[in-house]
């Protein structure tokens, strides 16, 4: 992948026949569960059916294989055969130390790693696992976190970790966080909401669980037509200045130019 994804959709890995459906649904990357979506029964069969597919070599950029967390006895054989298969990446799930990357990267040592941070620990943790060698991202797993935090489901209980996390990633020097899935799979006005909160504190992506939710993200995400008109004269009237200067009646300094770079840098992805 040339840039990191906007959108991360969840499939079974259970279901080895949706797994093609969901790398043509338009979605950055696909996300292939072999932790929550999966029983304990079906969990061998299941990663059998991950080594097959990334075997077969398709689309292989865009996979990230979301193993068992390091407490269960699923954890070294999905390790394993990330290994065994050269998997680009792994999403690793209760994500409270860095040993514990340092574990997967030991078996897989080019594997990408987000971290899906899903406890308090995890959140308390956030700085040294988003420093840890390999961490691509940290991923903000919500459903999980509100659990062990036993919250009220107000969005405002979520804000102070998800903070956390995005200036975990930024003072690392990674990509943003990724924001937690909204499991409303028909309300996009929702789902635009929790992703307009998750951005106001940093975040540049989020995961999903329905093939629907990926487009109304990536639209969102994009700059409107309003703001990128308003980079463009800024870009342009800052490039012919000399000196100080206004756009639209506020004055244009190196923050202000910074902005407007990224935004008709987004519009060109």
């Amino acid at each position: 992948m040339d840039r990191l994804p906007r959108t991360y959709l969840f499939v079974p890995g259970d279901r080895p026949e949706r797994f093609a459906k969901a790398l043509a649904s338009g979605a950055d990357a696909v996300v292939i569960d072999l932790e929550d979506a999966v029983g304990p029964a079906a969990k061998p069969a299941a990663r059998e059916a991950v080594s097959s597919f990334l075997a077969g070599g398709a689309d292989r950029g865009r996979i990230v294989v979301r193993i068992n967390d390091e407490s269960t006895p699923w954890f070294a054989d999905d390790v394993a055969m990330l290994a065994l298969r050269g998997a680009p990446a792994a999403m690793l799930p209760k994500a409270e130390r860095p040993h514990t990357v340092a574990l997967l990267r030991h078996a897989c040592p080019q594997i990408a790693v987000l971290a899906l941070v899903e406890t308090a620990r995890g959140v308390l943790a956030a700085e040294a696992l988003a420093a840890a060698p390999g961490v691509q991202r940290l991923v903000f797993g919500t459903i999980d976190f509100a659990l062990d935090l036993d919250l009220s489901g107000d969005a405002l209980g979520l804000d102070h970790a998800a903070s956390r996390l995005a200036l975990a990633s930024r003072a690392a020097g990674i990509a943003s966080p990724v924001a937690g899935v909204t499991a409303a799979i028909n309300d996009e006005a929702l789902l635009l909401a929790e992703l307009a909160r998750a951005r106001a504190h940093g975040f540049g992506a989020k995961l999903c669980i329905h093939p629907r939710q990926v487009a109304p993200i990536h639209e969102a995400l994009a700059p409107s037509a309003a703001e990128l008109a308003w980079a463009q004269r800024v870009l342009q009237t800052a490039g012919a200045a000399t000196g100080a200067v206004q756009v639209d009646g506020r004055m244009v300094d190196r923050p202000v130019i910074e902005r407007a770079r990224r935004l008709v840098e987004r519009a060109r992805r």
